[in-house]
């Protein structure tokens, strides 16, 4: 497997992290807006440690959740990749595809850019299979991204998420799919 660097879109760059990424990262964690579908937002240690483990993704898998910038612009403004998916569930192994964008480049059309550019990558470079998606049921802008990139709702496979504890309002999900046929 070859060492990409950064993938470049028209009009954006996903790249490695670098230690300027910490604060622009961590004030999105830290936006309810952004975080709404999340279990919380997340304080600066936290945000710090989830950047180390996507870092650390990238070294052991070889791929992982890019760092975006706008070209031109610079600047973080958020992550979309690929991750391997750690915990056990009826679809597990996998590789997940992800975003996380501060709220001032929603609507856009950034999230889909850069997730088009992260499966070009998966399925060309990587030679993956198959790539999921998953989400709470009323996270509607991330279900609209996942099927503007082609995905299709996996019927019937809907999910209780397993690190969510039993009855949270958030530990249903949908699940995504979308096989290598590029």
């Amino acid at each position: 497997m070859s060492k990409t660097t950064a993938l470049k879109t028209e009009r954006l760059t996903l790249r490695e992290w670098k230690a300027s990424d910490l604060a622009p990262f961590a004030a999105i964690n830290a936006d309810p807006r952004v975080m709404e579908f999340l279990p919380g937002v997340l304080s600066r240690d936290e945000s710090d440690a989830a950047a180390a483990r996507t870092i650390e993704h990238f070294t052991q898998h070889g791929f992982g959740r890019w760092a975006i910038e706008e070209r031109g612009a610079g600047g973080f403004i958020g992550f979309a990749g690929l991750s391997v998916v750690t915990y056990e569930t009826a679809f597990t192994p996998c590789v997940e595809i992800g975003w996380r964008l501060a709220s001032e480049s929603w609507g856009r059309g950034y999230a889909t850019e850069a997730a088009r550019a992260a499966l070009e990558d998966g399925f060309g470079r990587l030679g993956l299979r198959e790539v999921v998606s998953f989400t709470v049921p009323a996270n509607v802008r991330s279900w609209r991204v996942m099927e503007k990139i082609g995905m299709t709702r996996a019927e019937g496979e809907d999910f209780d998420h397993p690190l969510l504890p039993e009855g949270h309002w958030l530990r249903r999900h949908v699940l995504y799919r979308l096989k290598n046929e590029w």
